[in-house]
């Protein structure tokens, strides 16, 4: 198991974040408004994320890595517990399990984030969902937190507002399934928060505000290293 190591702050300098399964940096940019220095890490390559990246296998990267960091965010691939994979039959790998033990390792604070159909499998999840942050779509996202760190549930508004069926335009009034092969990226674009994104990135991300906030509680729980008191 890697030891925590003593990681101190000097004055005015960002804390570091890592950014695993990072995709094209919806959860990036929410960390970086909290006030992190973000680095992705990928086994693809990604254009299109505005922060430093690092093209390698997550897991093998933050178990060499990841004690370096001052807090961990993980994205483990959803498509093994997407309901739109299973109808189309795809086999894809469940890396979750994988995930949580590497990240355990780090001795470090993390958070690991899926969707609904991994739900059996995480550990006492905090869902977050869209109006929550004034998002215009009920993108519900689970995140199992680790390491010492630990989130409160925000109430969550009732849905209201009908949603568009799953690829299908959106009509006026609705709110959009952002998934699949939607339609309307440039609306997609600006209700997520995440202008630099294509469909595939969309697709996949989750809104910056949902990581934001987590980053605003993430710092919270630093505070002391942060402030250059030993972790």
């Amino acid at each position: 198991m890697t030891h925590p190591t003593d990681i101190r702050r000097v004055p005015g300098q960002r804390p570091r974040l890592l950014d695993l399964f990072c995709c094209q940096g919806g959860a990036a940019k929410g960390y970086a408004d909290a006030g992190f220095d973000v680095t992705g890490v990928d086994k693809h390559p990604q254009p299109r994320y505005p922060f430093a990246f690092v093209q390698a296998d997550a897991v093998a990267f933050v178990l060499e890595h990841g004690a370096g960091f001052d807090f961990i965010h993980a994205s483990p691939p959803c498509q093994h517990d997407s309901e739109c994979q299973r109808i189309q039959g795809r086999e894809h790998p469940d890396l979750i399990a994988p995930t949580r033990t590497a990240l355990q390792a780090t001795g470090r604070p993390w958070v690991m984030e899926n969707v609904g159909g991994a739900l059996p499998k995480l550990r006492g999840p905090v869902m977050l969902c869209g109006p929550m942050f004034g998002i215009e779509t009920y993108r519900h996202r689970f995140f199992e937190a680790g390491g010492g760190f630990t989130l409160a549930q925000p109430d969550h508004p009732a849905h209201t507002v009908p949603q568009a069926k799953m690829g299908r335009p959106i009509p006026p009034g609705h709110y959009g399934q952002f998934v699949g092969n939607f339609s309307g990226v440039p609306l997609a674009r600006r209700v997520m928060g995440v202008p630099w994104m294509n469909r595939d990135g969309i697709r996949e991300c989750i809104p910056p505000a949902y990581a934001e906030h987590i980053g605003q509680a993430a710092l919270a729980h630093l505070a002391p290293a942060v402030l250059g008191v030993a972790a």
